[in-house]
């Protein structure tokens, strides 16, 4: 497979890190001589041909950035035969031999169709929480993880001048990572996940030892997909008579936000320049992964479609030090 020219797309919820694995992959293939589209807000941008030339120098200055300069955009038009068709031809048009796109798993999930139906395509794996199978760490996770810990840290100030227990909401639909990491980096009493049946009364029994050992203060993590909803576990807990304030704090989209950390940055650069060396060496339906400490590619089709799971242990860990 001759490669002289490639797409790079950003595609789904945006991840810090994310400009730098598109900055990595113009570089990458400027050195091979290779040249570089930007697709535009994602699938959408195929669809409507909107692309432009990138050049390294149009990359520079972008590894600070948080979100996405090329935009993102999430399009169901791309699940339809003629979406696709119409994605094919403009790649065609532009004479674009291969795609790298750099996104979580439906993101990865249209690279893997777009390349059975003849388009070259590696996946590099962007996602806040942690959840894409076969990769160690996804851009942005980190960044997102010490943008949680900074924001508890803060409220950290109120919960103690006040003794009050916080309920503070993570980003994490499916994935408890971001809920799981925090409350062991904050020292938080307990974390409520989609993947464990954590009940009211574990939630009031938790804060109640706090209380006991001495705690003037207390945290509570939630992911937003745990089947406890936030504000129906503050009235629980308001109506137990727990010893503290209840308040409730959603973090939201300031998760997505921010400049990258030094360890995304770094994590990105080294997938998207594996995503080009991928293509370059004929290897095509694959992500870059970080196994271990090492850059390795993985087949699209083990990948998309399933999810990492995340070690409930952590849950035993958090109650030993919240002591």
């Amino acid at each position: 497979m001759k490669v002289r020219r490639i797409g790079v797309l950003t595609s789904g919820g945006d991840a810090p890190g994310m400009n730098s694995a598109v900055r990595a992959v113009v570089r990458a293939a400027d050195a091979v001589g290779i040249e570089t589209v930007g697709i535009m807000a994602g699938y959408e941008g195929l669809i409507t041909g909107s692309m432009r030339r990138l050049q390294p120098r149009d990359v520079g200055d972008i590894n600070h950035r948080g979100g996405t300069i090329l935009q993102t955009a999430r399009c169901d038009e791309m699940r339809t035969e003629q979406g696709r068709a119409a994605a094919r031809s403009n790649l065609a048009t532009e004479g674009i031999d291969a795609l790298v796109v750099i996104g979580g798993d439906g993101s990865l999930t249209g690279a893997h169709t777009l390349d059975t139906e003849g388009v070259p395509a590696v996946g590099v794996p962007a996602s806040i929480d942690n959840d894409l199978w076969g990769t160690t760490m996804a851009v942005g996770v980190d960044t997102a993880l010490n943008t949680i810990v900074e924001a508890v840290d803060r409220l950290r100030d109120t919960a103690q001048s006040h003794e009050r227990v916080f309920l503070v909401e993570t980003m994490g639909r499916n994935s408890g990572y971001l809920a799981l990491l925090s409350a062991i980096a904050c020292g938080a009493e307990i974390a409520i996940v989609p993947e464990a049946d954590t009940t009211l009364e574990d939630v009031v029994a938790a804060v109640t030892r706090a209380y006991a050992r001495g705690k003037n203060h207390a945290f509570i993590m939630v992911a937003e997909g745990a089947r406890l909803g936030i504000q129906d576990l503050a009235s629980h807990c308001e109506h137990s008579n727990l010893g503290f304030e209840i308040r409730v704090t959603l973090l939201g989209h300031v998760q997505r936000g921010g400049s990258p950390s030094s360890f995304d940055r770094i994590l990105a650069s080294r997938l998207g320049a594996a995503a080009v060396d991928a293509l370059v060496a004929g290897e095509h339906d694959v992500m870059t992964a970080l196994t271990g400490t090492h850059i390795e590619t993985l087949p699209l089709v083990e990948v998309t479609g399933r999810s990492r799971e995340n070690d409930l242990s952590y849950a035993d860990l958090i109650a030993v030090l919240a002591r």
